[in-house]
């Protein structure tokens, strides 16, 4: 088993159950408590679980979990960037995007080329990033302010996309799981990303490697509902399995290492 599958597996023993044991985990995926010990110290880093003696317990305030912008800004950052450098080649002149409050959307901002562009955001650091670039005009749909993401959520943001259609956008969330799809851990941003995945012809999702087999608490997605899927390295068997039955008609586009 990979060490991606055997992850999703914890998280959703965990999930259903509340509370796993070392040994436990260890007989059933046949590898050692160590290794186990590995598993539960990557997960709880990803907040999923927070260990106990000789297990773990379910991390009960995770779906409360709103991690401050300078904090993600530093986490997976080569991940993210190689994700936003992949993700500027699908943006043509002319064309009008959503990029979300993402620390991945954020570095894809950076680099887009000054160049005839309307971007829509809800993202006080992408609508910064991009505020030099004179050719590309920003739209912020405006809303309540959360102070760690810098972002806009809740009923005005929600209403202010309302008004708009756009090309493509590009969303990132907290997690991708085979059964139960993309997620987030914030339901106000779970809200928002959902509505801007709802006015947009194409939808590109932005994940790293170590949102796979993440399940988080607010549902976002399904991922048949997704038209690309931007990664920053080539999915595993299991993934290229689960994404074709799945969504066949998904592009998947990856880093040719």
């Amino acid at each position: 088993m990979l060490v991606a599958e055997r992850h999703q597996k914890i998280v959703e023993q965990i999930t259903d159950k509340k509370t796993v044991k070392v040994t436990e985990l260890s007989q059933l995926f046949s590898v050692t408590e160590e290794t186990i010990r590995r598993d539960l110290e990557r997960l709880e880093k990803d907040g999923h679980l927070i260990r106990s003696h000789g297990g773990a317990v379910y991390n009960e305030k995770k779906g409360d979990s709103d991690i401050p912008f300078a904090k993600r800004e530093v986490i997976n950052v080569e991940a993210k960037k190689r994700i936003a450098r992949m993700a500027v080649q699908h943006v043509n002149q002319g064309e009008t995007i959503i990029l979300d409050a993402s620390s991945t959307a954020w570095y894809m901002a950076q680099i887009l080329p000054d160049m005839p562009l309307t971007v829509v955001t809800n993202a006080l650091k992408v609508a910064a990033a991009l505020s030099e670039k004179t050719k590309i005009t920003v739209v912020c749909p405006g809303g309540t302010l959360l102070s760690k993401s810098l972002s806009f959520v809740g009923h005005l943001t929600e209403k202010g996309l309302d008004h708009y259609f756009v090309d493509k956008a590009f969303i990132s969330c907290k997690g991708i799981h085979s059964e139960r799809g993309l997620s987030e851990s914030n339901e106000q941003q779970a809200i928002i990303k959902r509505k801007m995945l709802e006015i947009s012809a194409q939808s590109f999702i932005l994940l790293d490697d170590s949102k796979f087999g993440v399940q988080a608490f607010f549902k976002l997605a399904s991922i048949e509902s997704a038209q690309a899927l931007i990664v920053n390295q080539p999915l595993d068997a299991y993934w290229v399995k689960v994404v074709h039955e799945l969504n066949p008609d998904l592009k998947v586009v990856s880093p040719n290492v």
